[in-house]
């Protein structure tokens, strides 16, 4: 039997829009009821090159519904094609159009056929999240904008990179960066399909990527495999966003023995790299070992990306102790269990319990129950604030939705990323002695 959810962490999958939007240049076409777009585009950093509220969209109203909507359809696409001027048009369908049957990938197959960059994405919220709106629009681009008959020449070093869900995730521009800041350290150069300055002229490049990067537990995954059967780009799998030293250091070197680089000269910069983030950890021990300004128990609620690496960072790195742990994406059962054991592979023998919950109002009954010895540490999102106040917790809001704080090109990837992340863990803490 179905049950009632309460501030849930994700979206329909017709929120798709924000990977394509994401995408510099490239507009989504929705085929859908008035009213999604702007009900979907609540997030960090919506503008852009064409902002949610004025995406061309059919509306589709009581008419279509009786007798069809893809004249509608034909009629927007063209329309769009005219008035902006974007290098790739996705088209999007939503719930009202694939209920009634509408075939949008005939009638966008019909403007392929006369040459217009025009490709379509299923995307019915009843089929699933926003998560995985992002894995079929980036599959759709694979299979419909990329040619698998052409003969692509590798390009030594080039690695295509798969990482935070574009706009929905706060910290998604400034985690790209950092990962590309982190391969050229090890001579490696990013090839990032999101954000400034890239779109199509990256795509084009997918196919003669060395190998795919993903750094996510399991968002990516599937796309990433299909980029391997379709042109034979090996994969590797990073489970979770280095923060600090410790994963930092792991990463670094996964990296370089994948790539078949120098390991010794990796190790090198590693230990440069640690000399001063530990320079700098050195100066403020005082504060991270004063246990009276706050509990060692920590939990996160987020999705797994987020969850995944902060526990690994404050197990780590800090010397916290988890209590149970939260991710709200609605993770597919499929990767529940491996997941599992990521919380498990933490140092001085830790492991973390980790709840794969929808259900905001469950995850908030479990944390008023929870003994954390003291001022807990609470992260998550703006919905944790209510819960963080009852129990007198040290409240940092990171993940969607997020409220109270601006994201512009933050993150809290790397060294550099880790210190960000302390500052505004003690930023918070520090405000309950001033």
């Amino acid at each position: 039997m179905g049950r009632t959810l309460d501030q849930v962490r994700y979206k329909c999958a017709l929120g798709a829009m924000q990977t394509v939007q994401s995408i510099d240049r490239v507009l989504p076409i929705l085929h859908a009821g008035p009213g999604c777009s702007d009900k979907l585009s609540t997030g960090n950093g919506n503008s852009g090159y064409f902002a949610p509220r004025i995406f061309p969209c059919t509306n589709l109203s009581e008419k279509e519904i009786v007798f069809g909507g893809e004249g509608r359809l034909r009629e927007t696409i063209e329309n769009a094609l005219q008035v902006i001027d974007a290098d790739l048009y996705v088209v999007l369908t939503g719930c009202s159009s694939e209920i009634i049957g509408d075939d949008s990938a005939e009638v966008v197959n019909s403007f392929r056929l006369q040459g217009k960059p025009v490709i379509h994405a299923s995307t019915a919220g009843f089929k699933g999240n926003n998560y995985l709106g992002y894995e079929w629009v980036l599959q759709s681009i694979f299979e419909q904008y990329l040619d698998d008959g052409k003969e692509y020449e590798t390009e030594k070093g080039l690695v295509n990179v798969f990482a935070s869900l574009p706009l929905h995730d706060p910290f998604w521009y400034g985690n790209l960066e950092a990962l590309e800041n982190l391969l050229a350290d090890v001579g490696l150069t990013a090839n990032i399909i999101f954000g400034y300055d890239r779109g199509l002229k990256n795509i084009g490049k997918i196919p003669c990527a060395e190998f795919s990067l993903v750094v996510n537990p399991w968002l990516g995954l599937e796309s990433a495999r299909l980029l391997e059967q379709k042109f034979g780009i090996p994969c590797l799998h990073y489970p979770n966003l280095p923060v600090g030293a410790f994963e930092t250091g792991k990463f670094l070197l996964a990296l370089s023995e994948f790539a078949g680089l120098d390991v010794e000269k990796t190790k090198k910069l590693i230990a440069e790299r640690e000399r001063k983030y530990y320079y700098y950890i050195e100066r403020f021990a005082d504060i991270f070992l004063e246990n009276r300004i706050m509990s060692k128990r920590f939990t996160v609620v987020a999705d797994t990306q987020y969850t995944l690496a902060l526990t690994r960072f404050l197990v780590n790195d800090m010397g916290l102790f988890p209590q149970r742990q939260y991710a709200m994406e609605d993770v597919p059962a499929r990767h529940q269990a491996t997941i599992r054991e990521y919380f498990r592979d933490m140092n001085y023998g830790i492991e973390a319990e980790i709840s794969f919950e929808t259900d905001g109002h469950a995850v908030h009954d479990e944390i008023r129950k929870a003994d954390y010895m003291g001022y807990p540490l609470l992260i998550g999102s703006s919905w944790e604030k209510k819960v963080a106040e009852e129990t007198a917790a040290h409240f940092l809001p990171i993940s969607w939705p997020l409220n109270e704080r601006l994201i512009i090109n933050s993150s809290y990837v790397g060294y550099e990323g880790a210190l960000k992340f302390l500052e505004d863990i003690y930023s918070v803490v520090l405000t309950r002695y001033t």
